[in-house]
């Protein structure tokens, strides 16, 4: 027994009835959300089952499809379980997308039933909204072509979004995974959400893993320090935060954070939070850090909740992860894709993670060398971009770098100061070889990041950013 508290040994399997059964399960005084106030089990079974019948009305019946594109919200919960539960097929849209980026997915996706809010939503960083929302038919809409239970885009960090696909027993069977994995939060204890309920991390990892396990998923006011700090403040269980590095980086700005016994560990998804800056989050809060990898093709791949491999991580229970030619793959036991029939991404139960990396053969720990298309050949020699990208991010004065190849090397600062600005290229003189430095640096005030909080690579956006 892991724990947690969950047997190893049989595993949650996905019925007809699975978001009863798994999610929606538990006293009715039970509190499993907080979107600014308490949600306790009765009310969310309430708000399903009113989310359900609006559905309904509108001619959506299982095997039908719908795309949800709301913000953060008890809204949102109550859709998604709901389209669930009558077994339509979800598409999850950002409600952050463009006018323009949004009627492209929806004619990609075609969905029977669009459900968005009406007004505008406000902005300062908010984590939640109160939100009204607005169910339309859509008459160029089509039934689901396939059986998956959920469909997202990937956040097209490093070049056009694809269409993912996942069914409900992959998605229980991630829900699973969680269970069996020591040091994740406890039936009882709180999550502190900071990652985007719309993407894998916020959506299983935050929202699913809470709802079964009985864990109190709480989403602060807003996405600052003070906020964050407050909402874990607020309840006495022990508590851990769930969201990526830029979450880290911010609260690791704090100068003398309050003292929070009841923090345990902060868990981040996505890129290895900077050496520099995981030290400097550890001595504001004295607590552990620990680390995720995962893709939303899969889910979580592996992990390192204690801090204890770092950089390395363990794979999780369930998956196998291999080494080939330098690159991770997964097992997967079909194509996560709808639409892209590539066989240099999924073939033969691999999913090629187009990530670089390293399995120990003794220990079974993977170690994550960045993105494959991060390694390039310059004159020759071989350059790791995400070495020079770190190198360059922490120089004094600089907080944040993107590093990217374009018929040379070229780099994308945040550098406030302009002492710190000018001396860039001195400092980096001293700490990478010549072939490695960039050939242009560029000082920007911002670097663009996609929804989910990467960093975003591509040349056109970050010249626009500059």
């Amino acid at each position: 027994m892991s724990n947690n508290g969950w047997a190893t040994g049989a595993p949650l399997t996905a019925s007809a009835d699975w978001v009863d059964e798994i999610l929606l399960g538990g006293a009715d005084r039970d509190v499993c959300l907080h979107f600014g106030a308490p949600v306790d089990r009765a009310a969310l079974r309430h708000a399903v089952a009113d989310r359900q019948a609006a559905l309904t009305r509108l001619g959506l019946a299982r095997g039908g499809s719908v795309a949800l594109q709301l913000p953060p919200s008890l809204a949102y919960v109550a859709n998604l379980l709901a389209a669930w539960r009558i077994g339509a097929q979800v598409a999850l849209l950002d409600h952050r997308l463009t006018p323009f980026e949004t009627e492209r997915a929806l004619d990609r996706l075609a969905p029977q039933v669009l459900v968005s809010y009406t007004g505008t939503v406000p902005g300062g960083l908010r984590a939640f909204y109160d939100i009204a929302d607005l169910a339309t038919a859509r008459e160029t809409g089509r039934p689901a072509e396939t059986g998956h239970a959920v469909i997202q885009l990937s956040s097209g960090s490093t070049g056009p979004s694809k269409v993912i696909a996942r069914t409900a027993e992959q998605l229980v069977a991630e829900v699973d995974r969680y269970t069996r994995i020591d040091g994740v939060p406890l039936p009882g204890e709180r999550v502190v959400l900071l990652a985007s309920v719309v993407h894998v991390l916020g959506l299983v990892g935050g929202l699913l893993y809470c709802l079964h396990a009985g864990t109190e998923l709480v989403l602060p006011e807003r996405l600052t320090v003070d906020a964050i700090l407050k909402a874990v403040a607020a309840g006495e269980a022990p508590t851990t935060l769930l969201g990526v590095p830029f979450h880290t980086e911010l609260l690791a700005s704090a100068v003398e954070p309050p003292k929070l016994p009841q923090l345990k560990r902060m868990t981040t998804g996505g890129e290895l939070v900077r050496a520099e800056v995981s030290q400097r989050f550890v001595d504001r809060y004295g607590i552990i850090l620990g680390n995720m990898y995962g893709m939303t093709e899969v889910g979580v791949i592996a992990t390192d909740l204690y801090g204890a491999n770092r950089p390395s991580l363990m794979p999780v229970p369930g998956l196998a992860v291999r080494e080939q030619d330098g690159q991770l793959l997964v097992s997967a036991p079909s194509s996560p894709y709808i639409g892209l029939v590539d066989p240099t991404r999924w073939a033969d139960g691999w999913l090629n993670t187009k990530d670089a990396g390293q399995v120990d053969p003794e220990t079974g720990l993977i170690t994550v060398l960045g993105r494959l298309d991060s390694q390039v050949s310059v004159g020759g020699l071989k350059v790791d971009l995400t070495e020079v990208e770190h190198t360059l991010a922490a120089l004094p004065g600089v907080e944040g770098a993107v590093v990217i190849f374009d018929q040379g090397i070229e780099a994308y600062a945040v550098v406030p100061d302009p002492e710190a600005a000018a001396a860039l290229e001195g400092e980096l003189a001293k700490r990478l070889a010549p072939f490695k430095r960039p050939r242009e640096l560029h000082i920007v005030a911002q670097l663009p990041r996609t929804a989910t909080g990467k960093l975003v690579r591509d040349h056109t956006v970050l010249r626009t950013a500059e």
